[in-house]
């Protein structure tokens, strides 16, 4: 389990930091009016968060 609770941890880790390159893409497009990209990012952030939250919760299963 302990492997197991590790890989997790590294998996949420590298979920965070995609998460945090899309809001950095996002950020210099809100003054824009390209809701074309501006949607499916924040989208992309949505379900990236929801997948680190489910990693997490797995991960925390695994102690």
């Amino acid at each position: 389990m302990v492997a197991l609770s590790a890989e997790l941890t590294a998996l949420e880790e590298y979920l965070a930091r995609a998460r945090d390159r899309v809001e950095s893409l996002i950020n210099p497009l809100r003054s824009t009016e390209r809701e074309d990209i501006i949607s499916p990012l924040y989208e992309s952030e949505r379900l990236l968060r929801s997948a680190e939250r489910a990693i997490s919760r797995a991960e925390r299963a695994t102690r």
